[in-house]
């Protein structure tokens, strides 16, 4: 089984072997890692056949480990699909193939595909177009016959309003006039019956052939649910205690199914080769190649962490029994004091650290915002009044009090604070200053990341000003003029932005020591004096 285990360069035995796996949501490749990766974009590169799939991009994995021999080598994967399939050579097989042609997925596949085809058949049959085509010219008939009967009544309107203004009418005259417009308007009222009890007919002969598309539907969604589960139930994935799980076991306690997807990235296919070839996992790596998908941000040769939306709960498994890396991320900063800027009996400005929480997350209480319910338990009411990325340093406001939040609160609304951020850039930028308009929404798939959808995203506008030039670095000045989730780190790496990631981003860019990511100054009028505060704070990069 372990005829997908490759053995590293020989440079890989003065190398020392790292004291723990890597977590896989957080970490600089490993030297160990690094070797491999170089390894596999090699032969990647010989691929002349897969040139335009891979040059169109695609994520790779690497897994270092050694063998019973204690050989050092390397398991490579790619997530998905790669030239039509999921079975070559030099990569690692799925944990579970769903392109086997006589497995359990192709055949539920081929029954749903077959109601697909009926659906599509009754849709389109010739009876159905018909009565829609009747339908469309009963209501255009409705339409224009009450348009020219408005028309009508329009001008005998204007023909009674004249009468009555040349002069006094005797009452059986206005009673003519009275009976004229009472009769238009209750055979207008019959008019639009009339048409409606005709649309209605052809709208019933409709809904008769429609019962059995809405059955057979209603039928494809059971057997779509039904075959989904059966299949997440086939993907069964190991952990180092030798345990065993499908994936509907894993996502349970979260009470939902695995999401589209699940399983079937690198992290996943690589430990569950590793377990069941006997090989003892040291460490590991992903990396995009290739251009970046539409609406992502990935950049050729980066690497990248898990995904948290289908990969953590899996990961979470599989990683049992290793020693994994502590992610920094969700670590308290047991050392760190606060820094305020500025304290008043209606608030407080903190300088927030970079690597802590604003408010308490799922898996680290520390935060922010519990510092300064300890610091001051005189602040009562709703407090928090905007946040920062946990990777992210610089100014946040809290509130004291409930009119102090409420008044601030309506001033982000309002778009009447302005803040400026600091950023380090690493690439190259080509103008001096601009304006960057990109929408963005949720990354479903991969939670928190953030896409750019012009047809789904909000609004997302930047304004930016390059400060200074250096050795490759770009020293930037980033105004957000609205403020969404990662807004200013998609709109420096994205490639419709300034294709320029910040300094740090493991997400959308390269990890580094931090996110070179500081808001260095905030403007804003104070809700209990009237005084406008400018507040800065410089960076530590």
């Amino acid at each position: 089984m372990i005829d997908k285990f490759h053995l590293l360069d020989e440079g890989a035995a003065v190398l020392a072997v790292p004291s723990q796996f890597t977590c896989p949501f957080l970490y600089t490749p490993h030297p160990l890692a690094l070797m491999a990766v170089e390894q596999v974009q090699r032969y990647v590169a010989a691929r002349a056949d897969w040139a335009d799939e891979m040059a169109a991009g695609k994520m790779l994995g690497v897994l270092v480990a050694q063998d019973a021999q204690g050989r050092m080598g390397y398991l490579a994967a790619f997530s998905g699909n790669l030239a039509g399939g999921v079975h070559h050579d030099y990569f690692v097989p799925p944990v579970y193939d769903l392109s086997d042609p006589h497995g359990e997925f192709k055949k539920g596949e081929a029954q749903i595909t077959a109601i697909n085809h009926e659906v599509s058949r009754l849709e389109h049959a010739p009876e159905l177009q018909e009565l829609m085509k009747q339908k469309a010219a009963a209501e255009q008939l409705m339409c224009d016959e009450i348009g020219d009967f408005k028309a009508l009544m329009a001008l005998h309107k204007q023909q009674r309003d004249a009468q009555r203004g040349a002069g006094s009418l005797t009452p059986d005259q206005e009673e003519a006039l009275l009976n004229q417009s009472r009769y238009e308007k209750a055979e207008l009222k019959r008019i639009r019956r009339r048409h409606e009890a005709e649309i209605g007919k052809i709208i019933d002969e409709i809904g008769i052939s429609q019962v059995h598309i809405e059955q057979l539907k209603a039928r494809r969604k059971v057997m779509s649910e039904a075959l989904q589960e059966r299949i997440f139930g086939l993907f069964v994935v190991s952990n180092a205690r030798g345990e065993h799980r499908d994936l509907v076991e894993v996502f349970k306690p979260l009470g939902t199914l695995p999401p589209a997807g699940a399983g079937e990235c690198c992290a996943p296919r690589l430990l569950n080769y590793a377990y069941h070839s006997g090989l003892k996992p040291v460490c590991m790596a992903e990396f995009w190649w290739g251009a970046s998908p539409v609406g992502e941000v990935r950049h050729h040769g980066h690497f990248y962490p898990a995904c948290r939306s289908k990969c953590k709960p899996i990961l979470d498994f599989m990683l049992q029994g290793l020693d994994v890396e502590d992610n920094p991320l969700e670590q308290p900063q047991q050392d760190t004091v606060l820094d305020t800027v500025y304290d008043d009996q209606w608030l407080t400005v903190l300088n927030k650290p970079s690597g802590m929480l604003t408010v308490p997350g799922k898996a680290l209480e520390d935060s922010l915002l519990t510092r300064f319910c300890a610091a001051h338990p005189e602040a009562v009411g709703p407090i928090v009044v905007h946040r920062l990325d946990q990777e992210t340093s610089g100014l946040v406001i809290f509130a004291k009090d409930k009119a102090t939040h409420k008044a601030l609160q309506q001033q982000f609304e309002q778009h009447t604070i302005s803040k400026r951020y600091i950023a380090l850039l690493d690439g190259v930028v080509t103008h001096d200053e601009g304006v960057i308009d990109l929408p963005l929404r949720p990354d479903v798939d991969d939670r928190p990341r953030q896409r750019v959808d012009r047809e789904q995203g909000k609004p997302a506008v930047t304004r930016y000003r390059v400060l200074d030039r250096h050795d490759g670095v770009i020293r930037i000045s980033l105004e957000p003029l609205t403020g969404r989730t990662h807004q200013l780190r998609v709109h420096a790496s994205h490639p419709l932005g300034l294709n320029c990631p910040i300094v740090g981003d493991r997400l959308y860019g390269r990890a580094a020591s931090r996110l070179m990511l500081h808001a260095q100054s905030i403007t804003f009028v104070h809700p209990a004096t009237g005084e406008t505060l400018s507040l800065t704070c410089s960076p530590d990069f």
